[in-house]
């Protein structure tokens, strides 16, 4: 191996990363590295800065690039040098995702908010995000404290609203503002702009 690909190794283990079995196949790391982002060798080389030639001999084993080459890599697959030759760990990557379109969300209407939830598709979710419209305007519009397990975060798209929380002052947020807390605390949170406010609430299942 390259005394440069030696070096990376010991910094990409120092660094707590996960150390493979030697030798690592680099070839077979960055062709897993294109495919993951499906990328062709022609898009992946672009976005390199190198040959569609020479990333084929990289990934065919055919070639050992110099560190230079090695950096151009790294930075078009817009990851680190050690992470060429680091895997991720399997057991902390399952591939999950979920899109949501704007207006596609899962709709729950209540008397003082509406509800979209996002990611509605995945299942066994550790976080529950949605936007919801506010359209309660007074604490007296709630039949008492909202609670529910695990932590919540609060984050104001349009408009201005009021937190009430049961162990802390209400508190005014406007656009760009946030507020993370318990949820097990008891909470509401009313519009105080004309409008009905739009927040963003992510809310931990845990």
């Amino acid at each position: 191996m390259d005394p440069n690909q030696t070096s990376i190794v010991r910094i990409a283990r120092e660094n707590g990363e996960e150390a493979l079995g030697e030798p690592l196949n680099l070839g077979n790391r960055v062709r897993e590295l294109r495919k993951s982002r499906n990328w062709t060798l022609e898009q992946a080389a672009k976005q390199a800065g190198l040959a569609r030639s020479t990333l084929s001999k990289i990934e065919n084993g055919q070639m050992s690039p110099t560190y230079e080459a090695l950096k151009k890599l790294a930075e078009g697959l817009e990851i680190s040098v050690p992470q060429l030759f680091t895997a991720p760990s399997k057991a902390q990557v399952n591939g999950r995702m979920a899109v949501t379109k704007a207006g596609s969300g899962e709709a729950h209407l209540t008397a003082t908010y509406e509800h979209e939830l996002l990611a509605g598709t995945l299942t066994q979710k550790k976080m529950l995000p949605y936007r919801a419209q506010i359209r309660a305007r007074s604490i007296e519009e709630f039949d008492g404290w909202v609670r529910h397990d695990g932590e919540e975060f609060l984050y104001v798209i349009t408009g201005v609203v009021k937190l009430y929380t049961e162990f802390y002052e209400p508190v005014e947020l406007r656009r760009g503002d946030s507020a993370y807390y318990d949820g097990t605390m008891g909470h509401n949170v009313i519009s105080v702009s004309p409008e009905d406010a739009a927040i963003l609430w992510v809310t931990s299942l845990t």
